[in-house]
């Protein structure tokens, strides 16, 4: 016993438990559903997807969500997306929960469909309406009754499958343009229907959907949720009709939610560049037109969290966003804008940063920010190649220009 330590981790918020629907998180730390293109082109779970989770697991991580799981054959976004909607795949994802767990960490499924944001050109894009999807472009025909019934089953069905694997939870992606939050978007769903033509009808989909999740796990299992808060689009969701939509979602048995936007034109919507990033940080990882920039601010996202915080003081809140700095993650934990601190990006360049963020909280409190730049390159090799930081070691620098002169990956916006 440190008696120095004991009593630094006793005043962090960050380093302090958290009971989650039953969960006992051990840190406030949590690794954002990141898209990992680390499946086989079947969507089963590898070798390296599991290494990579066991990695953050072993790194001190409080709970590890899943990257984005597709629940149906055509709610598939990416290339080598993981897979949840078919039988086949619960025993790899069985081995990966077994591996978590062996580790010491807590991991949950996130479950998506993309709606008409796929990326894969086989699949036959759904949307709530012919709308032409603000990030990809894609314009599909109105989603019919059926449709739209099979896809609420399949999320049914994952979260199911899910809670066979292994996994201590799920997670239901519903924002960043994909299905859920197409139906929740008055400018991507214009129907007028049940499915759509007000706030009430437009919140159908993801409350009828989380009806039917719940009844497929169980009332003790945990479901939490990734909402689209605000659309990136003229016209588009406002946040008024959000809170009272996660205000409908916790009424009907949600056990958290994280907050993000909803409806994209770009990438950098959900994943803004160049957090944190001072003129110093610039020299040392060679952005050399940034030299002369600051960095874009830290927790972009807390105004939507404190909100929903303010709004359901006892519904747990997750934010995601742009955290670097302990010193922010353990004020906007201090001051309630949340519960939770999720980190995405800085977790593909140190897996293990948790131990490091914790052990810095534990000794002495000294700042020493994610190593993350934010300059989403990892982003730009979605569906192409493996999750990884494209900035260290240096040499991947190189290989990236060379990929990125053949045309083979997409634009950091």
């Amino acid at each position: 016993m440190n008696p120095l330590t004991d009593e630094l981790s006793a005043s962090s918020m960050l380093h302090s438990p958290f009971q989650l629907a039953g969960l006992t998180l051990r840190s406030r730390l949590v690794r954002a559903g990141t898209s990992e293109t680390m499946a086989t082109e079947s969507g089963e779970v590898t070798a390296q997807l599991i290494e990579l989770h066991r990695r953050l697991a072993a790194g001190g991580v409080a709970m590890s969500i899943l990257g984005h799981a597709y629940v149906h054959r055509r709610g598939q976004y990416l290339e080598r997306q993981t897979g949840i909607h078919d039988d086949t795949l619960i025993p790899g994802l069985r081995r990966l929960t077994d591996t978590v767990h062996a580790a010491g960490g807590i991991i949950v499924a996130q479950l998506a469909h993309a709606g008409s944001q796929t990326r894969v050109a086989s699949v036959a894009p759904l949307a709530p309406s012919p709308v032409p999807n603000a990030l990809v472009g894609n314009l599909t025909a109105e989603a019919d009754e059926s449709e739209i019934d099979e896809a609420l089953d399949a999320f049914a069905a994952a979260a199911h499958r899910a809670k066979i694997a292994g996994f201590d939870g799920v997670h239901l992606h519903g924002a960043n343009g994909y299905l859920i939050s197409e139906f929740s978007s008055p400018i991507a769903n214009i129907r007028n229907d049940r499915w759509g033509g007000d706030a009430e009808r437009r919140s159908r989909f993801f409350t009828e959907l989380l009806s039917r999740v719940r009844g497929a796990v169980g009332p003790d299992f945990p479901v939490t949720a990734k909402v689209g808060m605000i659309d990136a689009v003229e016209g588009g969701l406002q946040l008024a009709e959000s809170i009272e939509r996660v205000g409908a979602l916790a009424s009907a048995g949600l056990d958290a939610v994280e907050t993000s936007v909803g409806v994209m034109t770009k990438g950098s919507d959900s994943c803004r560049t160049y957090v944190n990033v001072d003129r110093a940080r610039a020299r040392k990882d060679l952005l050399v037109h940034r030299l002369f920039s600051d960095g874009s601010p830290e927790a972009y996202f807390a105004p939507w969290a404190s909100a929903v915080k303010r709004a359901y003081p006892t519904l747990p809140v997750i934010l995601v966003g742009g955290l670097r700095t302990t010193e922010t993650m353990e004020r906007v934990l201090a001051d309630g804008t949340c519960d939770l601190v999720a980190l995405a990006r800085p977790f593909i360049r140190e897996p293990e940063l948790a131990r490091r963020l914790l052990v810095r909280v534990d000794a002495s409190h000294a700042e020493l920010p994610a190593e993350c730049t934010s300059c989403n390159l990892c982003l730009m090799h979605e569906g192409q190649h493996s999750l990884q930081c494209w900035r260290t070691p240096k040499w991947r620098l190189a290989h990236h220009a060379l990929v990125r002169l053949s045309g083979k990956v997409r634009s950091s916006g």
